[in-house]
């Protein structure tokens, strides 16, 4: 590909000054503007004509028959100034506009390759090398048009030229059987889903889409004030040098010399350059150097000035801009971008040519100016194109985004939308079938929510056999029913389940016409003890807005009595009115009676335990705070203790706080809280959530982080400190790496042989201690990875970060390339140079050689690794790792497994004291 276009351009740069200074000194400057207005008109023909031969023939075909078609045409070109002194004025025009053609259509050919061989990323790294063989082309081209015009005359370098450009056509039949041929599925798919497009003319193509619109224009302004300059440039120098072979030499002269400028921006800036500033600023610097020459120029209107402004667009736009441009229109889909570029690159380039000569015309010729009052309309014109750029930068991202998700869709993964429709008919079909499970289930995870189009299955399940759903069903109906279907549900009250007894008394109590007075009159003293300990915990629900019902029904002495009814029977088989009495001592806020929760808080009997937890947390007393907290870290009690929690609000995140910064807060319970905390949505949430961002546990972070986002979307007023946030990312990003060195590095030591001497046992439980680590390693990198993409989700729009996200979790490579180049130009400079690199090496190249660009990992040794994991990580990896040192049975382990005996949690600290005694056993 570098051997290609330095070709091309080698050719341009023999054929253009030539050409250029035949055409000056026998037509002179002021035939420039016609010779513009003839190459647009010309390129708009040229245009559609190759656009059907794109569309009928292969793209091979197509770029081997122009080569072919040039070659042939400079070779007449050859003769014709070999036999003939002067050339007709036809003729000049003729090859005057064939050299401009011959510039955009090669050029654009190549580059179009070069989108079909690259994808973005490899774009990203290869088209600075590339565009460097480019630039180089021009810098040879044009020293080697002053060595050979000089010595042997115009017609020899033409034939030269001519050669050359032959010699690209095998060497692009290589690259085609090297990379074309091998096209991978989802540009075959990009193509097949093109095929309709590919029938609308390419310019509604463009005005269909705003990233091509924007660039279209920008390439257009772009011809017309490089057009201007060069008209400037010409005019000053053919005024300054009169004899046709100096004007040549003198053209081949700076050409080149702007070649080499723009070569060494190209080797040691550009990439440099894009990395930093990403594509849109990096166009940015083209028309803003313009400018300021332009005004140099005003102030000292001479060729000197004149070169320097000549210089700025001959190396700026054939390095740094160049490889934005090109970069920019990467995220177009093949096929639009195949007809949209070739549009772009030769009508679009030409028209702006023509617009110029037609400019040039009016200053020049009608109004009879001087050619430094064009340096006006340049500003002008400088101005127009740096908000054009502006306005590119948003299109771009949006291409970014439509392309992820193009990506996506062809290859079957849902969008958001289809896969909310897909769980609401998912969610129906399971509501109408026979499965109590997973009816619970999802009347569970929609319980605070009304969905209407479910109402109907819903309100059929209270004739579910089940009594746990027909309960759950009645809680749904509670919170959003009028009262519809109380006929159904009143029947209930007699039913032998406590718990439906309950929930059917509170529906009917809330949404019949009976008076509270007449309800608790009937109910309360009931010969049912069921219903009448029902009815019991309903008035302790009630007296919370009504204290003197609770007079007037005589709660107090209604709790006394069961206490005592109680205290006599056998608990197992009253576990139910236990439970119940529980709760009416919750609703009571009786703080006398308290110490009844208390004692069933240690209970044996989970189904009390859950009842005394969700007591404890209806009271919001202090007392319970701290042993509710401890209840989240044993699984069976978990739900139970965070609905309890809830009741405590924003009371709760001070006494989080105070365990938090005296590290009284258990490990395990503390990575369930953020969940709790983000209820409260109060700016004391963010507070606390912020501080788990520093747990060692990396679940803990990403429970966090996932709180903070819900916090952020329910309450815009609440505020995040960006400069926290970014720490925080930093943070999670050397966490990131930490974790790739660990893996890396045990990787290294699982597939070296330095347990050689071990017994086979021995061998087998080190080994199995060693790819536990690495599973969890790189189960825990993948939720910081997770954690990092949310953080970022506060930084940046959510939206563009979900996208991201889904491309480079994908299957597709496409999608995840996108993804990176997304993240690339979007994220700051400062984050980007943190997180590209992990992600990079994780999401896309885990599977490669590291290459230069890649993230270089750090080799460590097992006693430096497994100290790092000690006193880096959370319990579940001090635990693996304690789990290989004995399996390792080292006693120069010792120190390390010392360091562990005082941890707080304890089953690290028993642990390690196992593994000690362990290894002192065989010291």
């Amino acid at each position: 590909m570098q051997i290609y276009i330095f070709l091309i351009i080698t050719v341009l740069l023999i054929i253009k000054p030539i050409v250029n200074a035949l055409f000056l000194s026998e037509l002179g400057a002021e035939h420039l503007p016609f010779g513009y207005l003839l190459v647009a008109l010309i390129a708009v023909i040229t245009t559609y004509f190759y656009n059907q031969w794109v569309k009928r023939f292969s793209f091979l075909r197509v770029t081997t028959t122009s080569l072919t078609f040039f070659s042939l045409s400079f070779i007449t070109l050859a003769i014709i100034i070999l036999r003939t002194a002067n050339l007709n004025d036809w003729l000049l025009y003729l090859y005057y506009i064939g050299v401009s053609l011959f510039a955009v259509i090669t050029t654009s050919q190549f580059w179009i390759l070069a989108n079909l061989v690259f994808n973005t990323r490899e774009a990203k790294r290869l088209f600075g090398f590339i565009g460097a063989g480019a630039i180089a082309g021009g810098v040879f081209g044009g020293y080697l048009t002053s060595i050979i015009v000089s010595k042997f005359g115009n017609a020899t370098a033409i034939i030269v030229a001519a050669a050359l450009l032959m010699v690209c056509i095998p060497i692009l039949r290589k690259i085609w059987s090297l990379r074309i041929k091998k096209l991978n599925t989802y540009v075959r798919a990009q193509r097949k889903d093109a095929d309709s497009d590919s029938h609308e003319p390419a310019i509604r193509i463009i005005s269909k889409s705003r990233h091509l619109t924007y660039l279209a224009l920008i390439t257009g302004l772009g011809v017309i004030v490089a057009k201007l300059v060069d008209f400037q440039f010409s005019d000053f120098a053919n005024k300054a040098i009169p004899d046709p072979d100096e004007l040549a030499s003198f053209f081949g002269f700076w050409f080149s010399s702007f070649n080499v400028i723009a070569l060494a921006l190209q080797l040691f800036l550009t990439n440099r350059v894009l990395s930093k500033l990403g594509v849109s600023s990096t166009l940015l610097i083209l028309p803003l150097g313009l400018a300021l020459g332009s005004l140099l120029f005003l102030t000292f209107p001479e060729l000197w000035v004149l070169i320097i402004i000549k210089g700025i667009d001959g190396s700026f736009k054939q390095s740094l801009n160049k490889a934005a441009v090109e970069l920019s229109i990467m995220p177009i889909p093949f096929q639009i971008k195949n007809q949209a570029k070739s549009f772009i690159d030769v009508a679009v380039d030409s028209i702006a040519t023509g617009l110029a000569g037609l400019m040039l015309l009016l200053f020049v010729k009608r109004l009879d100016l001087p050619s430094t009052y064009i340096t006006i309309i340049v500003l002008l014109l400088t101005f127009i194109w740096i908000i054009l750029i502006y306005k590119l930068r948003e299109a771009y991202f949006n291409s970014f985004r439509q392309n992820i998700q193009r990506n996506l869709n062809v290859n079957g993964i849902q969008t958001d939308k289809m896969r909310k429709e897909r769980t609401l008919e998912l969610t129906r079909k399971v509501l109408q079938s026979d499965n109590e499970k997973d009816i619970l289930s999802v009347l569970d995870r929609f319980s605070l929510y009304k969905i209407k189009s479910l109402r109907p299955e819903i309100i059929r399940l209270l004739d579910f056999p089940s009594n746990k759903v027909k309960s759950e069903v009645i809680k749904q109906l509670y919170i959003h029913d009028k009262g519809a279907a109380i006929d159904k549900i009143r029947p209930y009250i007699n039913s032998s389940d406590d718990q439906l007894v309950h929930v059917a008394l509170s529906y009917v109590l809330e949404h019949s016409n009976v008076s509270q007075n007449d309800f608790f009159t009937e109910y309360l003293d009931h010969k049912d003890p069921f219903i009448s300990s029902a009815a019991l915990l309903c008035l302790s629900e009630e007296i919370r807005d009504n204290e003197s019902l609770g007079r007037r029904f005589q709660l107090k002495d209604r709790i006394e009595r069961r206490l005592k009814e109680l205290s006599n029977e056998n608990s197992e088989e009253r576990k139910a009115d236990i439970a119940k009495l529980l709760l009416t001592i919750g609703n009571s806020n009786y703080e006398t009676y308290y110490t009844y929760i208390d004692k069933h808080l240690q209970n044996t009997n989970p189904y009390i335990v859950k009842h005394a937890i969700k007591a404890a947390g209806i009271t919001s007393h202090e007392r319970y705070s701290k042993v509710l907290i401890d209840f989240l870290a044993q699984k069976k009690f978990r739900k139970a203790a965070i609905k309890a929690l809830k009741n405590y609000s924003t009371s709760l995140t001070k006494t989080i706080i105070e365990l938090e910064e005296s590290d009284e807060l258990n490990n395990a319970a503390k990575r369930y809280l953020p969940l709790l905390i983000r209820s409260f949505n109060n700016q004391r949430s963010v507070k606390v959530l912020m501080g788990f961002l520093k747990s060692k546990d990396v679940n803990t972070r990403f429970e966090a982080t996932k709180a903070l986002i819900k916090l952020k979307t329910n309450n815009d007023t609440l505020y995040f400190s960006k400069r926290r946030l970014k720490k925080e990312i930093v943070r999670e990003c050397r966490y990131g790496k930490e974790s790739l060195d660990a893996l890396a590095s045990m990787r290294a030591i699982v597939n070296s042989e330095i347990d050689k001497g071990f017994p086979e046992n021995q061998k087998n439980d080190i080994l199995s201690a060693r790819n536990s680590i690495i599973a969890v390693l790189d189960e825990q990198l993948h939720t910081s990875l997770k954690s990092i993409f949310k953080l970022l989700s506060l930084l940046y729009d959510e939206t563009d970060i979900k996208v991201s996200y889904s491309g480079l979790i994908s299957d597709v490579k496409e999608a995840q390339v996108n993804a990176l180049e997304f993240l690339d130009n979007l994220l700051q400079s400062q984050i980007k140079t943190q997180i590209l690199p992990i992600i990079e090496y994780y999401s896309v190249d885990e599977d490669k050689p590291l290459t230069k660009t890649s993230l270089e990992l750090t080799i460590l040794s097992e006693q430096v690794l497994l100290r790092n994991l000690l006193k880096r990580r959370s319990k579940r990896m001090k635990l693996e790792v304690l789990q290989l040192i004995r399996a390792l049975n080292d006693s120069s382990y010792i120190a390390l497994v010392k360091s562990q005996i005082i941890h707080k949690n304890k089953d690290v600290s028993t642990y390690a004291l196992e593994t000690l005694r362990l290894l002192n056993v065989k010291r």
